[in-house]
């Protein structure tokens, strides 16, 4: 079995399963064994009744001494009872699991697991699991791995299969050397893979997963040396002129640019009229005014006699992107057209040939500009928007579109710039560290889940004035059924309470991409008030009526992640408010969320959240999703990915060549990253 085997090669997996294991990106071996557990599960001692915390795991016995009762709630049957020990009584309540009244007999024990919630001032427990004895003490204090699902695929399956790869497949031949493995205290590769699996414990787990988080940031680094130095290479003959657009532009708009951007336009400017290829990061908190420096630099690329391209993560972000640019260029004759991937094959022949015959300098789009059938005439700018979307390799394959072009990155996540200059090693950086002066900070508050009643007034009031809201649903994503589920229960929980005049509807990831961006659309022209969603898929939509972002069980998400939500909000001419409502009562929680509560500069944010985590952070979901790393956080793994900088940015591209010509997987897993062969 190699790892470039097809997974069928696996015993046991036939057509209808590899279709379910596709859905989740696993195609080949190598992706199974890289499809790491979200987290782990962990059965503690048994509690005493009175010792179970809201927002806690907890495993108990309990002495049935009522009947459960069931009563039907609209589509769903809820059973539910109370249990008791020596020390104290907790409700439990069961969904659409009638057969439980048959299951539990009063006046007998068992033993029961689940989290502990608060409802109506009570401590209860939802969908508690009923345990043997035999089943609690086999499983005590050992780590069993949780993997990302999907419809047909069950935890149970991805364990099997992978136990079953790691006793086949051989994963000994160490492509880091063993200077790098001594100096940074990393295990070998074939021991990590099983121990993140399978840990023997807590200990083995975080030491498996440190070297595979190593492995992810030094294929990444030496992914950008590579790059690097391949782009010194290249020198663009002809330097730009500065001709007059830009300046016109600059004059035209309604408001004067920040010093801030003042200083990244000069930046970009010298870097394209001074007959270098630009590869330039402009990094800005949410409503910085990125977007303005992009229009600025197509327009002087268009004017030099050049073609431009700006890459967006959405369709609704596209066309919302190719009108107010429309409007803004049309006194300048410079023409724009918008290529995205639902327009029909009729739209895109006649776009193609737009676009090959050089009758549009500017071509706004999706994921659908880098598709092989699109020729460019002479494309001179690259521009991604929110890099950390696309990834390295998609940002490649858009620059090969032609030979040499200028590449602008512009980037909202708000990374400390140490870490900045680490991950986008191969791109020059400007920051745009000031907010447009007439922007009004975002008014925000924490709260617990008591405050839901108010809080629904509130959106209520905001929408009679003419505002919009969008909710985050609280998830734990284990599947897409459940998120679905999830997402549309809580809906429905909304527009119960909120008047049936206001229109509330939802996003989640099983909904087509047509589906989303219908809604999306019908959010941005008001159709839709209020906009439940998971934070799974991108709302890429810039919405300046909407004024309240609702972020349920914020406890669960990293400190940066809260603020990128955040700055869906806050980008009209309207006060607006977030909302972070937490399950947990916990003071470190308070102390996190204090942070967002108290200040709205998003790389003052970053920074605290990197000095907030911990090693203990590593046990369980990782929160920040940034880049394309499938394990490695660069929050918690702040100091992996320096080490890892640090072992990896000084190869040269011959030291670089001889390390994957003495290991295949490495060349392999190198080449995907850069998208091309070495």
């Amino acid at each position: 079995m190699q790892l470039t085997d097809a997974i069928s090669v696996v015993k046991g997996i036939g057509e209808k399963t590899e279709k379910g294991l596709n859905k989740l990106g696993i195609y080949t071996v190598q992706d199974m064994l890289e499809h790491y557990p979200r987290a782990y599960d962990i059965y503690g001692r048994l509690m005493n009744i009175n010792e179970i915390e809201e927002g806690e795991m907890a495993v108990f016995v309990g002495y049935m001494y009522m009947n459960i009762e069931t009563k039907k709630v609209r589509h769903l049957t809820i059973a539910s009872c109370r249990v008791k020990d020596a020390t104290g009584s907790i409700g439990l309540t069961w969904f659409n699991m009638p057969y439980i009244k048959n299951t539990l007999k009063s006046g007998s024990y068992y033993i029961f697991r689940g989290k502990a919630s608060r409802k109506n001032g009570m401590l209860v427990i939802e969908q508690p699991k009923i345990l043997s004895k035999e089943e609690y003490y086999n499983k005590k204090d050992v780590l069993q791995p949780i993997y990302p699902l999907t419809n047909g695929v069950t935890n149970n399956l991805l364990s099997k299969t992978v136990k079953a790869i790691i006793e086949e497949i051989d994963l000994t031949g160490d492509f880091l050397p063993s200077t790098i493995r001594k100096e940074n205290d990393l295990v070998e590769y074939r021991f990590a893979v099983k121990q993140i699996h399978f840990p023997k414990d807590k200990e083995e787990m975080l030491r498996a997963r440190k070297r595979i988080v190593f492995n992810e940031f030094f294929l990444f680094t030496l992914a950008l040396t590579y790059m690097k130095e391949e782009k010194s290479k290249k020198i663009r003959k002809n330097p730009y002129d500065r001709g007059s657009i830009s300046d016109a532009l600059i004059e035209g708009l309604p408001y004067e640019l920040t010093n801030a951007q003042k200083r990244a336009w000069n930046e970009i400017m010298k870097d394209m009229c001074d007959g270098v290829i630009m590869n330039r990061l402009v990094q800005g908190d949410v409503g910085s005014g990125k977007t303005v420096l992009a229009a600025l630099a197509l327009a002087m690329n268009a004017e030099n006699g050049y073609q431009g391209t700006l890459m967006v993560p959405t369709e609704v972000l596209a066309k919302q992107h190719f009108e107010s640019l429309s409007k803004l260029y049309e006194p300048f004759d410079i023409s724009c057209l918008l290529l995205t991937g639902s327009m029909t094959a009729k739209e895109k022949r006649l776009a193609y040939e737009k676009i090959k015959n050089k009758e549009v300098s500017v071509v706004i789009g999706t994921h659908a500009l880098i598709q092989e059938k699109v020729e460019y005439a002479d494309l001179g700018l690259v521009i991604t928007d929110e890099q950390h979307r696309f990834g390295v390799k998609q940002r490649e394959i858009l620059s090969t579109k032609s030979e040499n072009p200028h590449v602008l990155v512009m980037s909202a996540t708000p990374i400390p710039r140490t870490l900045a200059i680490i991950l986008y090693g191969d791109l020059d950086i400007s920051v745009v560290d000031e907010l447009p002066a007439n922007r009004l900070p975002i008014k925000n508050c924490v709260v617990n889940t008591d405050y839901h009643s108010t809080a629904y007034r509130f959106i209520e009031n905001q929408i009679q004035e003419g505002r919009q809201a969008y909710i985050i649903c609280p998830m734990v994503e284990e599947s897409e059924s459940m998120e679905a589920e999830n997402v549309i229960e809580y809906t429905q929980k909304v527009r119960e309470a909120l008047p049936p005049f206001i229109r509330t509807e939802y996003l989640h990831g099983k909904m087509k991409p047509k589906e989303k961006n219908e809604i999306m659309e019908q959010f941005a022209k008001n159709e839709i008030q209020v906009l439940v969603s998971t934070t799974v898929i991108e709302v890429g939509v810039n919405v300046p009526n909407a004024t309240v972002m609702m972020i349920e069980n914020a406890e669960r998400f990293g400190l940066a992640q809260l603020h990128q939500l955040r700055g869906r909000v806050g980008r009209g001419d309207h006060q607006s408010y977030c909302i972070l409502v937490s399950g947990s009562r916990s003071k470190e929680t308070k102390k996190r969320l204090e942070i967002l509560n108290t200040s709205n500069d998003g790389f003052y944010i970053a920074g605290e959240d990197l000095k907030l985590r911990g090693p203990g952070d590593l046990f369980g979901i990782r929160q920040s999703g940034d880049m394309e790393f499938k394990l490695g956080d660069i929050y918690n793994d702040a100091k992996v990915l320096k080490a890892a900088n640090e072992a990896a940015k000084n190869m040269s591209i011959s030291e670089i060549q001889k390390l994957c010509s003495k290991n295949e997987r490495l060349k392999h897993q190198l080449e995907g990253y850069i998208g091309t062969t070495l």
